[in-house]
């Protein structure tokens, strides 16, 4: 509310816009202010005055006390939670997770939105380079999947990441990469889709783009680029969401960009330097 529409006129006969008028000669009609509509205004005393910054003053005071209401005993029902309670200004105004099981984000909500988040992020574990090394893999599914499932899901993932596949695109048994390259394997979720939903179980679609490849002028498998949808069939553990389920489809795949394509260096560089990111909202 400005302080015009308190007080009433001010604006209307330009009475309290601050502006300078100036009194003509008298013409005989009386009409000293004719450009405000013939009607002269009686002029304010100081006491009038020395009222009006009194009632403007008490104003900014009530609005600056106002706006501290969060910040004293808590008493505004509008004050956060707690002091690392989410502002109402981010994106959904829910507290993102805050634990941490290995690398892995851990923590999430007991809502459709925690189980995208947790699925976006167990997408980009699973389509982690970490997934080519049998120690690291084993740390990522025991940290994201269900106790029901953990064997199931460990036993599958060993075999898709055989020794015989892991030379077939150019890696060492214990999937490092060879002297001289960089091994590229990153999976960037770029949306998230509810399927189905329930208190306690929930099928998340994770739609991807992804880094494969191996960089170094040797390299017969260069870093390329495509997209994918991972689905992630999720339970409720009591504490958190957990992977019952995986699978993976090609697409939706938009048209290719006319970007000029970098050299295997860069790449490599671009790998290196930098980080992956936190998919929780």
């Amino acid at each position: 509310m400005s302080l015009g529409d308190e007080h009433d006129g001010a604006s209307a006969g330009g009475g309290g816009t601050g502006q300078t008028r100036t009194r003509l000669p008298d013409s005989g009609t009386g009409d000293v202010y004719g450009v405000y509509g013939g009607a002269r205004r009686p002029a304010r005393n100081s006491r009038s005055l020395i009222t009006v910054v009194g009632v403007v003053v008490l104003l900014i005071a009530a609005i600056a006390f106002a706006n501290r209401s969060g910040d004293g005993d808590g008493s505004s029902s509008d004050a956060p939670a707690g002091r690392d309670a989410a502002a109402p200004t981010a994106a959904t105004g829910v507290k993102p997770v805050a634990g941490k099981n290995g690398t892995i984000p851990s923590g999430y909500a007991h809502d459709e939105q925690g189980a995208q988040s947790a699925a976006a992020n167990y997408a980009v574990a699973l389509g982690s380079d970490g997934m080519f090394n049998t120690e690291r893999r084993h740390q990522i599914v025991q940290s994201i999947a269900d106790a029901s499932t953990r064997d199931k899901l460990q036993s599958g993932f060993d075999a898709d990441y055989s020794e015989a596949f892991l030379t077939q695109i150019g890696l060492k048994a214990d999937g490092s990469a060879p002297a001289g390259s960089t091994f590229v394997n990153r999976t960037l979720p770029a949306g998230t889709k509810v399927k189905n939903y329930a208190a306690d179980t929930a099928d998340v679609d994770v739609w991807c783009t992804g880094l494969f490849g191996l960089t170094g002028e040797t390299s017969t498998k260069p870093v390329t680029s495509g997209w994918f949808t991972v689905t992630l069939k999720l339970k409720w553990n009591g504490s958190d969401w957990k992977v019952l389920e995986t699978s993976q489809k090609t697409g939706p795949t938009p048209v290719t960009g006319d970007n000029p394509v970098s050299g295997s260096d860069e790449i490599a560089g671009a790998v290196n330097e930098y980080g992956g990111f936190t998919y929780a909202r």
